[in-house]
C-alpha cells in the first residue's frame, strides 16, 4: 500500500482494484516469461554435465595446486605488454575521444543537425562492440601481436570516454562562456577558457575509470593473438598446463588490484 504525507503525518490508502489487477498482471507477466526462458535454456542445456561439475571443479583444482611458482619468471614480459596495452589504448582513445564528445555536446558541435549524428554515431558504434571482437577482427587486417591488442582498447574505449565527457560538456556552467563571450572572445578562446577548466576534473576521472577497465579488458585479449598475458595463458590452457594457469590468474588478479589501488588513489587526488 502507498504512503502519503499530509501535514508530517502518514495517511495509508487501499490500492484500487485496477492497480491491483496491473500488479497481479505483471507479476504473472514476468513469472510466465521466467518460465519461457526456463524451458528454452534447459532445452539447451546437458543436464549431466551440470551435476557433474562439482566433481570435474575439484579435479581441476586439485591439479592447479599448488601453482606452478618457478613459471612466473616467463611472465614479466607479457604483463608488461599487458600493461602497455592498456596504456597506450587509453591515450589513443581519449586523444580521439575529446573531438568527437565536443561535436557530439549540444552546446559546442557546429551542426545539430549533420556533424552531432555522426559524433553520437561514431560513439554507439565504438561501444557496442566488445575489444575482444575488435581485437579478432584487427587481427585478421594487421595479423596478431600487442598492436592489434592497442588498437583494440583504443576503439573499444573511444565510445565510452566521448559519450561521459560530452555529457560533462553539456552540463558546464553556462554564465562562465557568457562572461568570457561577453568579452569578445573568439569560438577557440571560448572554448579554452570557459569550456575546458570546467571538464578538465570530468576529463581525468574518466581517463583514469577508463585505464582501470582496458587493465581487465587487455588480460583477455591475448586469449585471441593480440599480445599480453592471456597469449601464456591460452598457451597453458591448451596443454592442460593447470598449475601454469594458477600462477598466470594470480598474476592477473595481482594486476587488477594493484590497478584499481592505483585508480583509486589517483581519482581520490582529483576529487
Amino acid at each position: 500500500m502507498p504512503v502519503l504525507e499530509k501535514d508530517g503525518a502518514q495517511i495509508w490508502r487501499r490500492h484500487t482494484l485496477r492497480e491491483k489487477l496491473v500488479r497481479w498482471f505483471g507479476w504473472l507477466l514476468g513469472l510466465l516469461v521466467f518460465a519461457i526462458c526456463w524451458q528454452i535454456i534447459s532445452e539447451s542445456t546437458t543436464w549431466f554435465f551440470v551435476w557433474d561439475a562439482p566433481r570435474i571443479a575439484n579435479d581441476i583444482w586439485t591439479r592447479a595446486t599448488p601453482p606452478r611458482w618457478e613459471y612466473i619468471t616467463q611472465l614479466g614480459r607479457p604483463i608488461w605488454d599487458t600493461l602497455n596495452i592498456a596504456t597506450l589504448g587509453t591515450i589513443i582513445a581519449l586523444f580521439l575521444a575529446v573531438p568527437v564528445a565536443f561535436l557530439a555536446a549540444r552546446n559546442t558541435t557546429p551542426s545539430a543537425l549533420f556533424i552531432r549524428p555522426v559524433a553520437l554515431l561514431i560513439i554507439v558504434s565504438t561501444r557496442s562492440i566488445n575489444s575482444l571482437i575488435w581485437a579478432l577482427l584487427l587481427i585478421a587486417i594487421i595479423g596478431p601481436g600487442v598492436f592489434a591488442g592497442v588498437i583494440a582498447i583504443a576503439i573499444r574505449s573511444i565510445g565510452f570516454c566521448a559519450k561521459l565527457l560530452y555529457e560533462a560538456i553539456e552540463e558546464i556552467d553556462h554564465t562562465q562562456v557568457e562572461a568570457i563571450t561577453a568579452t569578445g572572445a573568439s569560438r577557440w578562446q571560448v572554448m579554452a577558457y570557459g569550456i575546458v577548466p570546467q571538464i578538465l576534473p570530468a576529463f581525468a576521472g574518466i581517463a583514469v575509470f577508463r585505464w582501470d577497465i582496458n587493465i581487465r579488458e587487455s588480460t583477455v585479449l591475448g586469449l585471441v593473438g593480440a599480445g599480453g598475458i592471456g597469449l601464456q595463458l591460452s598457451s597453458s590452457l591448451n596443454v592442460l598446463a593447470w598449475p601454469q594457469v594458477s600462477l598466470i590468474l594470480l598474476v592477473i588478479l595481482a594486476a587488477v588490484v594493484i590497478s584499481e589501488w592505483v585508480s583509486a588513489k589517483v581519482r581520490g587526488a582529483i576529487i
